[in-house]
């Protein structure tokens, strides 16, 4: 069903990434988006890269492009609608990384992303991931320093999704027929608390490791330490709280829309020890 270049746009995130290397496996034209200098960014053989930045639609690599992957960089969705524009002029075909509660509440930019996406002029797929596991990267210097992390909500319990398994149902949504209005809920195999998730890092690590819980307000300062909008930042820590009562429930949407299980989340820790060494 692909015609033309496929775009995309996050190619050197966490799933961008893969999806670029599942593309240039399937050996379609893709075209790597960075705000960085191309000669710069490692891509597969064939693979094209291209500056871009979706803060200036004129700027966009949008020649011949028929489909466009598209993890949006900002926490806000105030720039989307000419990004959108320029992309509907070219594509006929989004995939969009969403987030699990997409569509519930007015503060998450995804739910305004996706109202925007739903009203352009182009076919599209919402992939609606749960909890990633590469949030944990988050603990790796507390853990290489003293092996002590300090956050809020141990007891909060999610399915931690593999960047790969989004990556792969992605591609399959890019280059299959039957994707267009889908809105897929993705997440990892296992139900597993912070606290537990931090057990399993120290199992595959080979160094015992502990967890100290802090205040909800003390976790509420870091995050606005680290640039979240007071609104987004009181919604997470709202939601977290929730799953500590509510834990997510697990998709099985992984495995019948790519073939294949689930990663584990002790699986992702394997292919992420040196970050934690």
């Amino acid at each position: 069903m692909t015609n033309g270049t496929i775009l995309v746009v996050g190619a050197t995130g966490k799933v961008g990434r893969h999806v670029v290397a599942g593309l240039a496996d399937a050996g379609v034209r893709v075209r790597a988006m960075t705000t960085r200098n191309p000669a710069d960014v490692p891509v597969p053989d064939g693979v094209e890269v291209a500056r871009g930045d979706v803060a200036d639609p004129d700027s966009l690599p949008l020649d011949g492009v028929g489909s466009v992957f598209l993890v949006w960089p900002l926490m806000s969705a105030k720039l989307a609608p000419r990004f959108l524009a320029a992309v509907a002029q070219h594509a006929r075909r989004i995939v969009y990384l969403s987030a699990t509660g997409a569509g519930d509440g007015e503060v998450l930019f995804h739910t305004e992303l996706e109202r925007l996406i739903e009203k352009s002029d182009v076919d599209w797929t919402f992939l609606r991931a749960g909890g990633f596991a590469a949030n944990t990267l988050g603990w790796a210097q507390a853990i290489r320093a003293d092996g002590v992390v300090r956050d809020a909500y141990g007891a909060a319990a999610r399915p931690l999704i593999h960047e790969k398994d989004i990556a792969d149902v992605a591609v399959r949504a890019l280059l299959e027929d039957g994707h267009t209005g889908a809105k897929y809920a993705l997440t990892g195999p296992e139900v597993m608390t912070q606290t537990k998730q931090l057990r399993v890092i120290g199992e595959v690590i080979g160094r015992p490791l502990r967890w100290e819980e802090i205040s909800r307000s003390a976790a509420r300062r870091r995050l606005l330490d680290n640039g979240w909008p007071t609104a987004y930042a009181d919604v997470a820590l709202d939601y977290w709280e929730e799953q500590t009562r509510e834990p997510e429930l697990v998709s099985p949407l992984v495995a019948s829309l790519t073939g294949h299980p689930a990663r584990t989340f002790r699986e992702w820790v394997t292919d992420h020890i040196a970050d934690f060494r």
